[in-house]
């Protein structure tokens, strides 16, 4: 009965399209998460020789070139997890194709038949059966049940804090982007003393509000270098660490049916 429902699945494509679906979901949300950390990368670089004036002598290309730094590591990282995900989905591809379904097929029956076939029963070709039985069934559905089981975990336990610091990133982008506005130098023209000296008055008011928003960006700044190193955690943890162990726990309980069936 075990071996026709997992046949019936097979078939089916039940568990198939189910990986899929959240092979999809996750390559998504980890594109996002990638575009978000480049469109930060790529605003720091614009900003990255601007001097604030206006009596403030800091660049902000000197707060943010630690962040900088971090996001092409980052990227890297982000790299192989956005591979590690693509993998997947050509995995399903290979392990959802007819052909592999059609040797499942014909495993199944000649496992069933071999353990019910009286003079095969308690022969070595039952035995055989089973095996041939178990690698066919590991073949069909080992990536189909990793992608589940890892994508099940993350939605409950990763995908909260990924969505929470790629929107701290983007916010973070926002704020250079209206700091980099902020500090562009006026364009000279022909003025009056008075016009001079209202500017004047303008420009040190404007140093007071400039500084205050450094303090906001070395503080933004600070706060984005943690998000990019949980991002680096969770992504790490739901490419890499979590289907290497949940390949082991499933090869650890193939051992013991197969172990269990030898000794049947």
């Amino acid at each position: 009965m075990l071996a026709l429902a997992a046949l019936a699945a097979a078939v089916t494509g039940i568990a198939d399209d189910t990986a899929e679906s959240y092979a999809d979901v996750a390559l998504k949300r980890a594109l996002v998460t990638f575009a978000a950390a480049r469109t930060l990368n790529g605003v720091i670089s614009v900003v990255q020789s601007t001097e604030v004036g206006v009596g403030v002598t800091v660049a902000v290309g000197q707060i943010l070139d630690p962040v900088n730094d971090l996001i092409e590591r980052f990227s890297g990282v982000m790299l192989v997890a956005a591979s590690s995900l693509g993998l997947q989905n050509v995995m399903l591809g290979i392990t959802a194709s007819w052909g592999v379904t059609a040797a499942l097929t014909a495993a199944t029956l000649f496992a069933i038949m071999a353990m019910w076939w009286p003079s095969w029963e308690k022969s070595r070709i039952a035995a055989a059966a089973s095996r041939i039985f178990l690698v066919m069934l590991c073949v069909r559905f080992i990536i189909p049940v990793l992608v589940i089981s890892t994508n099940l975990v993350s939605d409950v336990f990763l995908a909260p804090g990924q969505e929470q610091a790629t929107a701290a990133l983007e916010m973070t982008t926002q704020d250079i982007e209206g700091m980099s506005e902020e500090v562009e130098a006026p364009a000279e023209s022909d003025q009056s003393i008075m016009e001079r000296f209202n500017a004047a008055i303008d420009e040190s008011l404007a140093a007071v509000n400039v500084s205050r928003r450094l303090d906001t960006l070395k503080e933004r700044a600070s706060n984005a270098t943690e998000h990019i190193v949980d991002l680096i955690v969770l992504f790490v943890l739901q490419t890499i660490i979590l289907p290497l162990a949940f390949l082991w726990v499933l090869l650890q309980l193939l051992k013991g049916v197969a172990a269990r069936l030898q000794k049947l």
